[in-house]
């Protein structure tokens, strides 16, 4: 078994891929470290697959994964989290950005530092603005939202002890939110390291604005699943009674108005709110109750991360 894994998402990479694999495995060595490197193919347009099965047949510590069609990068790196196996999992780009000398550093930290995972940090960037000044924006929210204090999420080159992957499902854009996913799975000793940051070398960046929207919308989905998933009664209950406790508050006034001081409640807006608001808070109720019978029968249900066992555990 490797002691670590490298996992390398990649996309139309076939000039940087020779040249990331030959200093990663100088590094290895240096380092007397047992490894593999896992190449997972996103669908590639070029010859990355074939610079792939030419790089796994000339060196044995290599293995290539390709994807049907571009799933997208969160795809891509829950295949290289399914078939590692090492016991510390080092994720980076393909593009000779991340440098492959960051990972004794990042070894030593989950190693012997005591962490559950450690995220990259571009403290000096070779972006343009219009890929740096979002990126900002996007690290600000999200630590302001999750709780989760980084510089740098989006950050390719991370490190994690192997049962952080093993308990975590990666999709759509949530790969910047990773160290998200794993603060709500239990996994709160996370930090974080300076490491260098190169110039793109060969090709062209993927990077759009569109990947910004979609990583929003990606967040609330997984904030959403992450805290309800097992009570899903509390959050729709929650604004349910709320809903209905407003609509009946401004239905007991406006009776009071009519009987008390003979005021004409005829095409009043908010007798039509009070309405909305009752029916809307009676609707969200119900949803609560379907998600909940719902939610009971998932075979999920229970299913819940023990960190240690002691004394005799029932097993023979």
């Amino acid at each position: 078994m490797p002691d670590i894994s490298v996992i390398i998402p990649i996309f139309n990479e076939e000039e940087s891929l020779p040249e990331l694999c030959t200093w990663i495995d100088r590094v290895m060595a240096q380092n007397n470290f047992s490894y593999e490197t896992i190449l997972v193919d996103d669908g590639s347009t070029d010859k990355t697959w074939k610079v792939i099965e030419q790089l796994s047949a000339k060196n044995n510590n290599i293995r290539g994964f390709r994807l049907k069609k571009n799933y997208g990068k969160s795809a891509a790196l829950n295949t290289g989290f399914d078939y590692s196996k090492g016991n510390v999992v080092i994720t980076m780009d393909g593009d000779l950005q991340d440098s492959p000398d960051e990972i004794p550093g990042l070894v030593k930290m989950i190693r012997d530092d005591g962490y559950d995972l450690i995220s990259g940090w571009k403290k000096t960037r070779h972006d343009p603005l219009s890929k740096t000044i979002p990126s900002k924006l996007f690290n600000l929210t999200t630590g302001i939202m999750s709780g989760v204090k980084l510089h740098d999420f989006n950050c390719g080159l991370k490190a994690y002890r192997s049962d952080v992957i093993k308990n975590i499902e990666v999709s759509g854009e949530m790969h910047r939110y990773i160290p998200v996913l794993a603060k709500w799975a239990g996994f709160t000793r996370i930090g974080e390291k300076v490491v260098q940051h190169s110039r793109r070398k060969y090709g062209v960046t993927k990077f759009g604005i569109e990947r910004f929207v979609n990583g929003f919308l990606d967040f609330l989905s997984v904030a959403f699943i992450t805290r309800y998933m097992k009570k899903p009664m509390h959050f729709f209950g929650t604004l349910g009674i709320v809903s209905f406790g407003t609509g009946s508050v401004i239905g007991l006034y406006l009776t009071i108005m009519k009987f008390f001081y003979n005021t004409p409640l005829t095409n009043r807006p908010m007798l039509f709110l009070v309405v909305l608001l009752i029916l809307l808070g009676i609707q969200l109720l119900f949803i609560g109750l379907l998600a909940e019978l719902i939610s009971r029968a998932s075979p999920e249900r229970n299913k819940y991360l023990v960190e240690k066992i002691t004394g005799n555990d029932g097993q023979n």
